[in-house]
């Protein structure tokens, strides 16, 4: 599984966001496609809010492939 360490310079950033900043996805309509496919889990838990606030110690992980923990 890929590891990507992103570190905050504001008080959060929403999942969208730091998909496409991560290049995972290049539009924001890409998320939907991996919000239908259950393909993106927020600290353990499948989320289907493609702006859900991510924080410091949060943890992301798209298609089992990508861990992305942020800081």
């Amino acid at each position: 599984m890929e590891k990507i360490i992103f570190e905050l310079s504001q008080d959060y950033i929403t999942l969208v966001n730091i998909l496409k900043y991560e290049g995972i996805i290049s539009t924001g309509g890409e998320i939907i496609h991996l919000i239908d496919n259950n393909s993106i889990t927020y600290n353990g838990v499948l989320e289907s809010r493609k702006r859900k606030k991510l924080y410091s110690g949060d943890v992301v992980v798209v298609n089992e492939e990508i861990k992305i923990e942020i800081k």
